[in-house]
């Protein structure tokens, strides 16, 4: 997959992935970095309304809007988003044409006609009353394989058996683990990431306690809880990105490392570093090799 990115914690977050037409969050600066290559973008999903993941709305929806499309989800108990589309339409009417879909958690939204995205609650912003207000994502590609017990049948058989009963009663969906993104979120320990090809993830703080003494309100990964995690997972290449800005990028890097080789990761990890804008960022040199 193509995946570029910007993520700056406070500031900007954004990941566009070009084959699939398919972008998380849409934080500023997404338009002014990808030009053109925006019009390929149908599906976006957002994962809470922190201004840091969705300031660029206004550019993009301007620039983009046409018939039904781009499709922009959230997290259905948001109140921003009716709110942004309603000073949307005012602002730039044609923005109209845009589809706002809120999403529950555990609702699953089909992209391609073997793409889905499912939608899975993070503890970034925890609310009286368990309100969905904060989402992770994880995508799947689909595909039917013929049920075990119907190996023996003819072709005619298995016609007349899916005429009759339907193509579930003669083929099962199997799902390949294609890609997940976690948006803002603490370290979760569920197992949603297991068997990912490619997880990208957010590491705000890369020393131990520097999320206590930053004292903020909505929850973040530290770096170091990322990569144990992990390291406890079968994930085959990580981004890590949303990195604070108080680091620079050689001490990320240092970091990484260190943690890479105290936890003996192997995994390829790519690191969308403050400030700077990554580009194919899977075609780029892992940090930890």
């Amino acid at each position: 997959m193509t995946i570029t990115g910007y993520s700056t914690a406070l500031f900007s977050t954004w990941y566009f992935v070009e084959e699939l037409g398919l972008l998380f969050d849409v934080g500023d600066g997404l338009m002014s970095n990808l030009l053109q290559k925006s019009r390929k973008i149908k599906h976006a999903f957002i994962t809470h309304p922190d201004r840091d993941h969705l300031t660029g709305l206004m550019q993009f929806t301007q620039l983009n809007a046409r018939e039904g499309y781009p499709k922009i989800y959230y997290p259905k108990d948001c109140g921003s988003f009716p709110a942004i589309a309603n000073f949307l339409s005012k602002f730039d009417p044609h923005t109209t044409y845009c589809r706002w879909l809120p999403l529950s958690e555990g609702e699953e939204v089909p992209i391609k006609k073997d793409i889905l995205v499912k939608a899975i609650r993070n503890e970034h912003i925890q609310r009286e009353g368990n309100p969905t207000k904060s989402l992770s994502f994880q995508v799947f590609q689909t595909r039917r394989k013929l049920k075990p017990e119907l190996q023996g049948l003819t072709g005619k058989e298995i016609g007349q058996l899916r005429k009759d009963k339907g193509n579930d009663a003669v083929t099962d969906e199997i799902r390949d683990y294609l890609l997940a993104y976690s948006g803002d979120t603490p370290v979760e320990h569920d197992g949603r990431w297991n068997g990912v090809k490619t997880l990208i993830h957010e590491a705000t703080f890369i020393y131990k306690g520097d999320m206590d003494r930053h004292g903020e309100r909505n929850q973040h990964s530290e770096l170091e809880d990322v990569l144990k995690m992990v390291s406890e997972t079968q994930v085959e290449q990580l981004i890590l990105g949303h990195f604070s800005s108080r680091y620079n990028a050689e001490e990320i890097k240092t970091q990484i490392r260190a943690l890479s080789k105290k936890y003996k990761l192997e995994l390829p990890i790519y690191a969308v570093l403050p400030g700077k804008t990554s580009r194919n960022i899977l075609n780029t040199t892992p940090v930890n090799q």
